[in-house]
């Protein structure tokens, strides 16, 4: 006899909430936030670059866990902080922010977000990034 646990809906690591981030012609991150069968949640970061030449898209992934986001969000804070200051301290990074939206009454506009409850969005389908 197999064993069958009905006491729990079937979950494949849901996914509550995802944010894409186009990154020039042919790079594109997504931040997805998911559940896992425990109630409880992780974020994947994912760098989908087009191929040269070819067909399809080259991805990679990073599975980020809550125990680690303060360390994450540190480290990496302070990596991008050391190029800025101590490398790079007379670049103009923000001349890099034209495809952000335009900020109304000193207020930053409404992030773009896609709840993955709704039907009628969904942040993989366009052209650019082909089925996973």
């Amino acid at each position: 006899m197999a064993y069958e646990n009905n006491q729990q809906p079937e979950r494949n690591m849901d996914g509550i909430y995802s944010k894409r981030l186009k990154a020039g012609k042919r790079r594109t991150y997504f931040f997805d936030v998911k559940t896992t069968r425990g109630n409880d949640y992780f974020i994947t970061i994912t760098e989908s670059k087009k191929r040269n030449n070819e067909d399809g898209y080259d991805r990679h992934k990073i599975f980020l866990y809550k125990e680690d986001f303060n360390k994450f969000l540190a480290a990496l804070t302070e990596a991008i902080n050391y190029v800025k200051t101590e490398l790079m301290p007379d670049f103009d990074f923000d001349a890099y922010n034209h495809d952000q939206p335009h900020e109304k009454n000193n207020r930053p506009a409404e992030a773009e977000t896609t709840d993955q409850t709704d039907d009628s969005a969904d942040e993989h389908s366009s052209e650019e990034v082909d089925s996973w």
